[in-house]
């Protein structure tokens, strides 16, 4: 009875004791070198490729029009654009960091490109088709002076020695922003068509989320699938509201975002059609307008890294070595070089809402991604059947964006776990970098949505945007600004770097000190040989 009753208060305080820290994160079904079975594997691969259908479809349907394109301008612009995407993702699974990652188109390079149309040089054209083809010439010829920087930065080794002063502390704003940053892209877009969009959040919480809590785990058919299960209903919802003329008298605005017979990517797209390298010609160079590519080049590169990190946690995958990091990087570079080489108008990132999806389903499986990456390849080439798939309404896509981002900005509040949250320190550079991080850009965009220009506002549009853009983006200023003040104000003495999370992370300093990074990072076809990570 004594000894029974020594026991009880020594469970009492193992029930007190705070959740351990996992540097991998527990529960994930399938993680980054574990495929599920073949026809699970090809249908999680399609759902990815739904879900990076919307910004694919965003990006052309912004740009397009002001470019003087047309429907059939769009149609093969989002074609390019899918397979290149489908190109930067099998390079970056194979050769580059390894992880689950789809490499997209980005917004982050949208107001460069607006730029570069709005270019006086352009101006006195008259043929909206000519006028298109020099502008996306021109558009290629800064895509491709831009790749060099994160070529050089990613394969020289220099974003490798930057990011090993980063510690889960400053990776917090720098993950949690690169989700919770892209907040403008979910419910504003929802309410542009709160009649499909409302429904599809709620359907997509029904089958993610209610329906394997009353199963209680028994099935994983529902959260795994429950894209596609509610794209699919909201869908057919939206099509029957379409077809019944709800919407024959509402605003070319309304038309515009709940129809889904408006998109006009169906009738412009070719049925076969494979996109080849300058198709709209020799590309042209204008120095101001490659400098700021290149500022946006860095501002995407900096969103990537935490794009990344965010991949890795979800594909429960141990932290990146910086030398693994850095050759995803370099492998990005190159998709950016595709990007102006095969004239898709916009660069590449990390696609956030795919990284979302890897949360949702909790399948972190690199192969499932590569199927993907095929999925975007060949629908590129058959356009008419991937234009069916691009015209779901924005709302519907939106609405997946509600999840998705959410799901990215609480991989990176995860980090928490590492750091001590009792030191002021801690709670000082946590707090003002988060907080500017979504305040300074809400000034520069709040600026640039009211008066039509950014806050630095002079002759040279190229000088604008090589402010303007860093300034707009939520995780280029709080992640720079949570590294910056974490190295600047740090102690060398042990406790400080067990504040900052340090301790956990020095053993992924290096690629050979921990024996997981050659499992999940190392190069294929015994590359690692040839081009050794360090």
């Amino acid at each position: 009875m004594a000894a029974a009753a020594a026991a009880a208060p020594k469970q009492d305080d193992q029930q007190q004791q705070p959740h351990p820290a996992k540097d991998q994160l527990p529960n994930v079904s399938f993680c980054c070198t574990s495929p599920p079975p073949w026809p699970e594997a090809i249908l999680l691969g399609f759902q990815h490729y739904i879900v990076m259908l919307g910004t694919t479809v965003l990006i052309p349907t912004t740009l397009v029009p002001q470019m003087g394109g047309g429907h059939e301008e769009k149609a093969k612009m989002i074609q390019t654009l899918l397979f290149v995407a489908g190109l930067n993702t099998l390079t970056q699974t194979l050769f580059g960091t390894r992880l689950p990652a789809v490499i997209g188109g980005s917004y982050t390079f949208v107001p460069t490109t607006i730029s570069i149309i709005l270019s006086g040089r352009y101006s006195g054209i008259l043929d909206p088709q000519e006028k298109f083809e020099r502008i996306m010439r021109g558009t290629q010829g800064a895509l491709i002076v831009a790749s060099t920087f994160q070529i050089v930065l990613g394969f020289s080794g220099l974003w490798r020695n930057i990011t090993r002063f980063m510690s889960p502390l400053s990776a917090v704003p720098l993950v949690a922003l690169t989700g919770f940053g892209l907040y403008e892209f979910g419910f504003p877009l929802v309410a542009k068509c709160i009649e499909i969009g409302l429904p599809q959040i709620v359907f997509l919480l029904i089958f993610s989320q209610y329906i394997p809590h009353l199963m209680k785990g028994k099935s994983h058919i529902f959260d795994r699938f429950s894209v596609l299960f509610s794209v699919v209903i909201v869908w057919i919802y939206a099509h029957l509201l379409t077809v019944s003329g709800v919407y024959k008298n509402k605003s070319d605005t309304t038309q515009l975002s709940c129809r889904t017979d408006r998109a006009g990517i169906i009738a412009g797209a070719p049925w076969i059609r494979v996109p080849y390298p300058f198709q709209w010609g020799a590309p042209t160079f204008d120095a101001g307008e490659a400098f700021a590519m290149m500022v946006a080049s860095f501002v995407s590169l900096v969103e990537s890294t935490g794009g990344f990190i965010a991949v890795a946690r979800y594909a429960s995958a141990t932290p990146m070595p910086p030398s693994v990091l850095s050759r995803g990087i370099g492998w990005q570079g190159v998709g950016i070089l595709f990007s102006g080489i095969f004239g898709t108008g916009n660069g590449s990132s990390v696609s956030v809402e795919n990284a979302g999806l890897l949360g949702l389903t909790r399948v972190g499986s690199r192969r499932v991604v590569q199927i993907s990456a095929g999925f975007m390849i060949f629908f590129s080439i058959l356009g008419k059947f991937g234009a069916i798939f691009a015209s779901i309404p924005a709302p519907i896509v939106a609405a997946l964006y509600c999840l998705f981002f959410a799901y990215v900005g609480s991989a990176g509040l995860g980090f928490l776990q590492f750091c001590n949250l009792n030191s002021f320190r801690v709670k000082f550079i946590l707090g003002f970098s988060i907080f500017m991080g979504l305040s300074i850009p809400q000034y520069f965009n709040e600026h640039t949505a009211l008066k039509g220009y950014g806050p630095v506002h002079t002759k040279a549009r190229w000088w604008n945007d090589m402010v303007n853009v860093p300034f707009s983006s939520e995780a280029f200023v709080g992640g720079l600004l949570a590294m910056l003040l974490d190295v600047t104000l740090s102690h060398k003495d042990p406790a400080t770097r067990k504040d900052r999370g340090m301790h956990w992370w020095d053993k992924y300093r290096s690629f050979k000190t921990d024996s997981r990074s050659e499992e999940f990072y190392s190069l294929p076809f015994n590359l690692n040989k040839f081009f050794p990570s360090v």
